[in-house]
């Protein structure tokens, strides 16, 4: 294969690009669904509920800062600036890490729990109306078979992709300082 062959773009067919384009307008348009749901009946942006989730069903419902923004898909910045507008409700509390001052647990606190609890039924259905009552069985099941195979085709990228949004963050390390990059981002 010669050299400007090989760095041809590999345009999308027809039907890729009206598959593309149906797949990121559908996401686009379940995102502003949630989101709108969650700050009309929860008075919280997905980004706040997504955390509380995560702290929800970790042990002793608390996780390094590291660790939450791995799991929220969110960058270290972002997350941090998250997490301090939370602890303004009194949802969330943040303790410096005893073994390694440079980093930060965040715990869940029991307001933070009623809100959460308070929460999820709505958007439990939001998400159950926009998605589920719209697919038979068999596309359930073909969706989960999707979304794992897109996720593990992107995930060997995710520690680029966290490096550049940390660079364009202003970013050196992981929002709690204990140098830990291995987070995604969204």
């Amino acid at each position: 294969m010669d050299e400007a062959r090989r760095h041809e773009p590999r345009w999308l067919s027809d039907d890729e690009q009206r598959v593309w384009r149906a797949f990121r307008e559908a996401v686009g348009m379940l995102n502003a669904h949630t989101e709108t749901q969650l700050q009309h009946d929860a008075g919280m942006p997905q980004a706040y509920y997504e955390v509380l989730v995560e702290l929800s069903e970790s042990p002793d419902q608390v996780m390094r800062m590291s660790d939450l923004a791995v799991a929220t898909r969110s960058s270290r910045s972002r997350l941090s600036h998250a997490v301090a507008r939370m602890e303004a409700k009194g949802w969330v509390r943040r303790e410096a890490c005893p073994t390694d001052k440079r980093g930060a647990f965040a715990h869940l606190t029991p307001a933070g729990f009623e809100a959460i609890k308070a929460a999820a039924p709505g958007h439990v259905e939001a998400v159950r109306t926009a998605v589920f009552d719209q697919l038979t069985a068999e596309q359930v099941r073909m969706l989960g078979e999707i979304s794992d195979a897109i996720r593990g085709g992107l995930r060997p990228r995710c520690p680029e992709v966290e490096r550049r949004l940390a660079a364009e963050d202003g970013d050196t390390a992981d929002g709690d300082g204990d140098g830990d990059d291995t987070g995604r981002a969204a």
